[in-house]
């Protein structure tokens, strides 16, 4: 099996244009409603002391893993904390609490679909449960990159191997406006690099354990999809984007699964789940 080689494995046509637009739609509805404090407008991003700066010292983003939290792209907010682009042009994503997206939208984008579930169970899950879940913009002209990582620094289990992406193209993405790319195979040489919360109380509430080796760029091959695609991504494999440099968004809805069948989520972890959303499954 491809997935099983390469670490990562593109569905066409996945959802159609109409379910698509559905949950672009009930998207556009949760950010008309954003109301974000000012100590609260954290900036997005994937370099580490940026991110412990503007991510693992807030709770903000540590307490998101149960709620509905807004991440800005750089450098869209003045020394006050007042954006300098419309709001709804200023969102990287949305994060990390919102599993219910796709019911409140209807079936299009539910997690507990009959669509998602015989995908699970294709792949042989047998207590597969969502842990958490982002809508991504990708802004036109400046959504930046995500440089190279594996979602297991994140999300990090034991045994490996028990954490899967599933990655839904709600546009066409392709190399202009930042696709995924992947280095297939890399999901077999294990994690470089975790992400881990410190103890309650301590600043900041994160650090990182080992070190995102350089990587021959050369090793990297583009993924372009069009709007309904879905990607599975294991969650070892390593991979990115570029930053957008076109006109044209790039909205994507993503998730991600775990095996919950003899499987140990890292008490250290960032995200933990709470009596208020524990990690649900997906079978019903």
């Amino acid at each position: 099996m491809l997935f099983q080689e390469d670490g990562f494995l593109v569905l066409e046509g996945f959802l159609s244009a109409d379910e698509c637009e559905v949950m672009q739609q009930r998207i556009g509805e949760i950010v008309a409603e954003m109301d974000v404090p000012l100590h609260s407008r954290t900036e997005f991003s994937t370099q580490e002391e940026e991110q412990l700066r503007a991510q693992g010292s807030t709770d903000y983003f540590l307490s998101s893993g149960d709620k509905i939290r807004f991440f800005f792209e750089k450098g869209i907010f003045d020394k006050q904390g007042n954006f300098l682009v419309p709001p709804e042009k200023s969102i990287n994503k949305i994060g990390h609490g919102k599993q219910d997206l796709g019911c409140e939208c209807g079936q299009a984008g539910c997690v507990t679909s009959a669509p998602f579930q015989a995908l699970a169970r294709s792949l042989g899950l047998q207590m597969p449960v969502v842990v958490q879940s982002m809508y991504i913009f990708k802004q036109p002209d400046f959504g930046g990159e995500v440089t190279p990582h594996q979602d297991a620094s994140f999300l990090y289990t034991e045994p490996l191997g028990r954490v899967l992406g599933l990655w839904i193209a709600l546009e066409d993405t392709m190399l202009e406006n930042g696709c995924l790319w992947f280095i297939p195979g890399s999901h077999t040489g294990g994690v470089s690099r975790r992400m881990v919360r410190a103890p309650a109380g301590l600043a900041p509430g994160t650090s990182f354990l080992g070190s995102e080796p350089t990587r021959d760029n050369s090793l990297f091959v583009p993924t372009p999809v069009l709007r309904g695609a879905l990607i599975l991504i294991h969650g070892e494999v390593v991979h990115k984007s570029e930053r957008n440099f076109s006109d044209r968004s790039r909205h994507a809805y993503t998730f991600h699964l775990m095996e919950a069948a003899g499987t140990v989520w890292s008490p250290d972890n960032w995200l933990q789940p709470t009596p208020e959303l524990p990690f649900p499954p997906l079978y019903t």
